[in-house]
């Protein structure tokens, strides 16, 4: 069982790819490397592999909160679970129900929202995706700083506030603010719930 994210930059046109591909770059490599977990193709679109399926959502809210620092980009992203049936040297080239279910939740789930999910279990996606679509609402119209201290904060999970003010070069309370703005508490709370679900389902 594994998870696959197929994704695209929104408004990449508009805006210089430097502005946003190195940044992306970046991100997916925190995953593993290219090209057997991540390739970008088409100029804008992605897709990777993240092995536990539990980190699916964490992998995208890493993924969303990295690009959305940068004006007027965001990313949409169809997270699909199942198992690999064809594991190749390069992702594209890979195939098996989780590659065919985030293409499901791309090209079917995406048109109303930004961030959906497929997996074999019916019960789960419909849970999850209700869930999504809320914190969309919060996660959207993330500002560049809300999503710069949301993802300061994912990243450094034992990070305190202070230590995040420091690098950011704010006050505690600037930071508070933000995370509050950025919706960090339930949203966090929501990736707890997905990889307790997800982690049910698997060791059923």
């Amino acid at each position: 069982m594994t998870s696959i994210l197929t994704g695209d930059i929104i408004n990449s046109r508009k805006k210089d790819d430097d502005l946003w591909l190195s940044t992306l770059k970046n991100a997916l490599s925190s995953f593993g490397k290219s090209p057997k977990y991540w390739q970008i193709y088409r100029g804008d679109s992605f897709q990777l592999e993240i092995e536990n399926p539990e980190k699916a959502f964490f992998g995208a809210l890493k993924l969303k909160s990295n690009l959305k620092r940068i004006e007027g980009i965001d990313v949409r992203i169809g997270i699909g679970i199942g198992e690999k049936k064809y594991d190749d040297a390069n992702i594209t080239a890979s195939n098996g129900e989780a590659f065919v279910n985030s293409g499901f939740a791309f090209d079917n789930y995406l048109k109303k929202q930004n961030l959906a999910i497929k997996t074999p279990w019916q019960d789960i996606d419909e849970e999850i995706n209700i869930a999504l679509d809320l914190a969309s609402l919060t996660i959207d119209s993330w500002t560049q700083n809300s999503a710069e201290v949301f993802n300061l904060s994912i990243e450094n999970r034992e990070a305190t506030q202070k230590e995040i003010a420091k690098t950011l070069g704010i006050t505690q309370g600037r930071v508070s603010e933000r995370q509050k703005r950025a919706g960090f508490d339930p949203i966090m709370n929501l990736e707890s719930r997905f990889r307790k679900l997800i982690n049910q389902k698997i060791t059923e």
